[in-house]
């Protein structure tokens, strides 16, 4: 039976993923929720989400103007025929503050389940989140709520455990709530392109330009990374009404150590002339008091690009410290057969596209 699949933040990275799986697999009609200030940026989404999703979609496809900062904001979304629902609007910036992490991530996951609870046919509300909802939490990860009991890295993954725990408790009762949550994506699928860049990536950036002399963080400490296909494909899964409501960890296995993957990095990066010829030295891992001491040292002497490269590392440096085991079983248990992305050859393959457009400023590689 045809039905009505509702996406928040389908402009997004993963959320036009998932469309684009849903245009193509299923026969469902699709409401794709953006947020768009004015008509000339409704316009402008309109046209690239239409151009993302190709001939398939016209017909089935309503592109809706959604500001999930409103109390009114899915009010242009007719709840009747809805009958699933993909949350992936959110603020993802590690560096997001409290208000605006609050607002839209949790305010606005409050607003997405009191519209479901309208949607007398709804099936599957999906949340997309992130294994780092774990927070400052060590050891083993496992695909249950978390307690926060041991405090959170940044204000994004305060927001992301603070949305999983009202929709876990406050909605669950009344609503098949399912939650997945990603690792960090590095490429789009297996190929290694990079068509969005986010921390990883200008983290990488730092390192090829030498900006970097040293790295926070403990040399084997797991490095959790995934494709936005292997994400986008782990979602279509659990949208199935065969696979239980739950919580869920779309987390390749066999992560690298930190260490393993700045070997993957320099390696790749070691095989362009211009990076050879500049003859940078490799950063070296430094302790968590010695990088406190160093952002304070470049903040009084304002220490201008040293200061910008060690800024961009604050909001996450403290979890390059935390050994994460992150556990997919049920995941895997509900989806059996399939084959998750090899994390190695994904950070190999993302670094080569880096490399090779200079973090996309040359298009034609």
């Amino acid at each position: 039976m045809t039905g009505t699949t509702l996406i928040t933040g389908a402009d997004g990275y993963v959320g036009r993923m998932i469309a684009a799986r849903l245009v193509t697999g299923s026969d469902d009609r699709l409401v794709l929720a953006v947020r768009a200030a004015d008509s000339a940026e409704l316009a402008a989404k309109q046209a690239a989400l239409g151009a993302f999703l190709g001939a398939a979609a016209p017909g089935r496809v309503t592109i809706a103007p959604v500001d999930l900062r409103d109390d009114a904001g899915l009010d242009a979304v007719a709840a009747g025929p809805v009958t699933t629902i993909v949350h992936s609007a959110a603020v993802t910036r590690f560096s997001v503050d409290q208000d605006t992490a609050n607002s839209v991530n949790v305010a606005g996951t409050a607003r997405v389940c009191d519209f479901a609870r309208r949607c007398g046919r709804l099936g599957r509300l999906l949340l997309l989140s992130t294994v780092y909802s774990a927070g400052r939490q060590t050891g083993r990860v496992a695909e249950v709520a978390h307690t926060g009991s041991a405090g959170f890295v940044n204000c994004y993954e305060w927001s992301k455990w603070a949305a999983e725990r009202l929709a876990l408790t406050q909605y669950a009762d009344a609503l098949p709530v399912s939650v997945l949550r990603l690792s960090t994506i590095v490429a789009d699928d297996e190929s290694g392109v990079v068509t969005q860049l986010n921390a990883f990536h200008h983290t990488l950036r730092l390192f090829f330009y030498g900006l970097m002399s040293v790295v926070p963080g403990d040399e084997n400490t797991p490095i959790h990374v995934t494709s936005g296909a292997y994400g986008a494909s782990a979602a279509i899964r659990l949208l199935d009404p065969a696979a239980p409501e739950g919580i869920y960890h779309a987390c390749p296995g066999g992560p690298p150590s930190f260490r393993d993957m700045m070997d993957i990095v320099f390696g790749v990066f070691d095989s362009d002339e211009a990076f050879r010829r500049r003859n940078l030295v490799r950063p070296l891992f430094c302790d968590r008091q010695s990088f406190r001491d160093l952002v304070r040292l470049a903040r009084m002497t304002r220490s201008g690009a040293v200061l910008a490269a060690l800024e961009t590392f604050v909001p996450f440096a403290d979890q390059l410290y935390l050994r994460k085991d992150v556990s997919s079983e049920r995941l895997n248990a509900v989806w059996p057969g399939h084959r998750a992305p090899d994390q190695r050859a994904l950070i190999a393959g993302a670094c080569r596209d880096l490399v090779a457009t200079r973090w996309g400023r040359r298009k034609d590689k």
